[in-house]
């Protein structure tokens, strides 16, 4: 099939899994991953890698962000709670439970579906930068807008492609690499470039392999859990190591390894703000190049820390992960309850 773009950004990998590919780098968690995380499974212990969903706590880590509401449902204008049926019909002894919910789908422990960033670039070579997402499918038509811009609720949003649902009809379950950046550089802010990724990598003797997905543990999450909803602002925005997005070997090294995901327990994976580049850039150019670029999947938010202790302990690094986001058409992001099997 001919590609729907005449220019592909450089260092992407527009069309090498297909014109109209919308998973990206997941196509290679191939069944031999698949059972190279099985074979992983030694102990027969799990790990639940999710966060409460209602942490962090309020939306001082994203003002645009809130925590999960959670609402009876209707009965006839009675809430539909501890609702003895017997109100219906006096010889029923049922008693009802049923709720709804309102949820920003990237407030906590989360996937990025590859619709969430795509960038301005003149894919169709007139002249014009234009907005396209992974693969060059296109803003508006391919990744809608609101169906009524004039609604303040912004109704009828949609991904028609690259949403969240590919994700999730692929599974997501392989071998997963846990790469611990807090065993070696602790609470502390610090700017993680490649030389120092790979030092940590070196030292723990981790290796990651093409469709691996990699986690890095940074302690971030540990601490979020520790703030128990109340968190501080200062430690959501200046606390454990980050990735430094704007470092080109760090790039180079995600783009050359292979990886089919990248996941961290802290926000954003990489550091926000990142630090300043030059001329008309991305201002995340970590999230850029994977889920614009290479179609990488991110995952942010995950909790990590008890996982990473039970892998330092047995000198391991790799294990079966099972992460499949809900299968939600049209969505841009997902919370997601990962199971960690070792």
């Amino acid at each position: 099939m001919t590609p729907r773009w005449k220019n592909r950004p450089a260092g992407s990998n527009w069309g090498d899994f297909g014109a109209d590919d919308q998973c990206g780098r997941i196509n290679l968690i191939t069944p031999e991953k698949v059972k190279q995380g099985l074979a992983e499974v030694r102990d027969g212990l799990t790990f639940c890698l999710s966060l409460p969903l209602d942490l962090p706590g309020g939306n001082a880590l994203n003002p645009r962000r809130f925590p999960p509401r959670r609402f009876a449902l209707d009965r006839g204008g009675v809430a539909n709670f501890n609702y003895a049926a017997s109100q219906d019909n006096p010889d029923w002894t049922d008693v009802l439970n049923d709720d709804r919910v309102v949820i920003h789908l990237q407030y906590s422990t989360q996937w990025d579906s590859l619709a969430h960033v795509g960038g301005e670039f003149d894919a169709d070579g007139d002249g014009v930068d234009e907005i396209v997402y992974y693969n060059g499918w296109r803003g508006g038509s391919d990744v809608a807008g609101p169906a009524n811009p004039g609604d303040p609720h912004f109704e009828g949003v949609e991904a028609r492609r690259l949403g969240i649902q590919n994700m999730a009809e692929r599974c997501v379950q392989g071998r997963a690499v846990l790469i611990d950046l807090h065993a070696h550089f602790g609470d502390g802010r610090e700017m993680v470039d490649f030389a120092r990724l790979k030092s940590v990598m070196d030292a723990d003797g981790v290796v990651v392999e093409p469709g691996d997905m990699v986690c890095l543990h940074t302690g971030y999450a540990r601490r979020v859990v520790e703030m128990a909803g109340d968190p501080d602002p200062d430690v959501l925005h200046h606390a454990n190591p980050v990735l430094d997005g704007r470092d080109p070997a760090l790039l180079d090294w995600v783009t050359e390894s292979g990886l089919a995901v990248l996941i961290a327990d802290n926000y954003a994976v990489e550091a926000l703000p990142a630090t300043p580049g030059h001329g008309r850039h991305a201002m995340l150019p970590l999230h850029e190049l994977c889920l614009f670029k290479l179609g990488v999947h991110l995952g942010e938010l995950w909790y990590l820390t008890d996982l990473a202790a039970h892998l330092r302990a047995q000198g391991r690094s790799r294990f079966l992960l099972t992460a499949p986001p809900l299968r939600l058409p049209g969505a841009v992001g997902s919370p997601v309850t990962p199971v960690a099997t070792v």
